[in-house]
């Protein structure tokens, strides 16, 4: 059995601008720690490459799309591509976002390049315009072969010929692969080729370069070839009801959607899966009137749907989106998992009411009204939170794992000023307490005020400074540094100088 490979190149940038829709032919790059991760073809004309830093790729191209990365976003929009493919040839296997691999379906086509034209017509009336499709004997030499292929076109190589296709490709390819250590490690060798790698002994190549070089050199051998493992399409867990006559009533439509919740839920049970995340989608005169994605702490139970349903129902009536009477209503499970892992504990779980609670606030003030605060890295407390509508998952945050050089040491503040208080510090002679150039202070803390109206306190402990510099790029960029003070009443602060200016950023309760 053959190996077709679909590859849709500089996915996340394909991805990014199809959530924010915009047009595919403007020059834009997603960056991590402002690390270029992918670009499109109108970056790289003006020089931009992965693993560039944000400045220099600005600096090419001024007006270049700068772009979050979001694994998430990636997958979910990867996920059409795959649910098309299934219908062509069910069993894909997908490698990851932007790469997929499939059994070649040549006999159902009158051939491999019939098969890959097909393929390559469908993925395009998707909105995915730049596909290269590979066919060979096995997976490394069909993606090969893909990222071979022009626009929107089939590579194939013929049986027997995986092993000599593969020997003349740059030792490079281990880079694609995440093996960039053992890719330069080679060229500094000499050995520019993979028939090269493959002509070394095998102890010695896993020994030095480790497995995966190992695994390519076998491929090449022709003695590694990874067969294709069709993942199983899911189960049909959709439920929807469809009315006529058409009903214009909020409240008929969710009495008349019961039964389809009921039996949502129950299926799902069946397999032993709650929904943590469901699409509500409402037709109107045949028309996707309103659609939505409506999350859960804990999981959807059939009253859940409902109370969704009509907070959906009569939000959409309120702004315009329902102009007629509703004709379909579907359940769609966006993410599911085992019901023991939403199972109550000994002593009970949550209590249903406050979730219900929240849940309608926010159907009625909008999404973004309720929001629930998240940890994340960063150096001052007030970085270190972030906030998220309630129910959603965390998209982006900042790696808490990272140094984060100039953080203050555990434990953390137990309350951070939305507005810092204006501060004053003073030595035991009365005079201001400053930071000096390399780190130091002009004089021990002796007496502080923490802000407007506080009174003067006897300082009896202190700690710090932990300096900060931010944005030294920029001029005057940012230089401050953070220090912890505790008065003769037991009050702690964390208090911050910055250009010899006193503020009080948080209060350990």
């Amino acid at each position: 059995m053959r190996t077709l490979v679909v590859w849709c190149p500089d996915w996340p940038v394909a991805a990014a601008l199809q959530a924010a829709d915009l047009p595919r032919h403007l020059a834009a790059a997603v960056f991590s720690a402002n690390i270029v991760q992918a670009c499109n073809a109108a970056a790289r004309d003006f020089g931009i490459r992965r693993g560039m830093r944000r400045r220099d790729a600005q600096s090419r191209c001024p007006e270049l799309l700068v772009l979050a990365a979001d694994e998430a976003r990636d997958a979910r929009a990867f996920e059409e591509v795959l649910a098309a493919l299934e219908r062509l040839r069910p069993g894909v296997m997908p490698l990851r976002p932007g790469l997929v691999a499939l059994r070649s379906p040549a006999r159902f086509y009158g051939g491999e390049h019939e098969a890959g034209a097909m393929i390559a017509q469908c993925l395009v009336e998707q909105g995915v315009w730049d596909v290269r499709i590979g066919i060979a004997d096995e997976l490394l030499t069909a993606e090969q072969a893909a990222r071979a292929a022009p626009l929107q076109e089939t590579c194939t190589v013929a049986p027997g010929e995986s092993a000599a296709f593969l020997r003349g490709l740059p030792v490079d390819v281990l880079a694609e692969m995440g093996a960039a250590d053992a890719a330069g490690l080679l060229h500094r060798l000499g050995l520019h080729t993979l028939g090269a790698l493959a002509d070394l002994p095998g102890v010695d190549v896993e020994a030095r370069f480790g497995p995966q070089t190992a695994h390519v050199r076998r491929v090449v051998l022709g003695q590694g070839a990874r067969p294709v493992a069709g993942r199983t399409p899911p189960p049909d867990l959709v439920q929807e009801v469809a009315f006529e006559p058409p009903l214009a009533s909020a409240e008929t439509v969710c009495f008349s959607t019961k039964r389809a919740a009921e039996a949502f839920v129950t299926g799902l049970g069946g397999r032993q899966l709650v929904c943590t995340e469901v699409l509500i989608e409402v037709e109107a005169d045949d028309v996707l009137a309103s659609e939505r994605v409506w999350l859960h702490p804990r999981w959807f139970g059939a009253v859940d749907l409902i109370d969704r349903l009509h907070w959906q129902l009569v939000g959409s009536l309120k702004v315009g989106e329902v102009r007629s009477a509703v004709t379909r209503v579907r359940f769609v499970p966006q993410a599911v998992a085992s019901e023991a892992v939403h199972a109550d504990g000994l002593w009970g779980g949550t209590d249903a009411r406050v979730e219900r609670g929240i849940a309608r606030v926010q159907g009625m003030l909008g999404h973004e009204a309720v929001v629930a605060p998240v940890l994340q890295g960063g150096r001052s407390p007030a970085d270190r939170q972030a906030f998220v509508p309630w129910g959603d998952r965390v998209a982006v945050a900042r790696d808490r794992s990272l140094p984060w050089p100039g953080s203050i040491p555990p434990p953390a503040p137990a309350r951070v000023f939305a507005e810092p208080w204006q501060a004053a510090v003073l030595d035991a002679a009365g005079r201001p307490v400053v930071v000096l150039d390399r780190g130091g202070v002009s004089g021990d803390p002796a007496r502080y005020r923490p802000g407007p109206g506080e009174p003067w306190q006897p300082v009896s402990a202190w700690a710090g400074p932990w300096p900060v510099v931010e944005l030294w790029w920029e001029e005057p960029g940012r230089h401050l540094a953070r220090f912890q003070l505790v008065g003769v009443d037991g009050r702690a602060w964390l208090a911050a100088c910055e250009a010899g200016r006193w503020m009080t950023e948080a209060a350990y309760d």
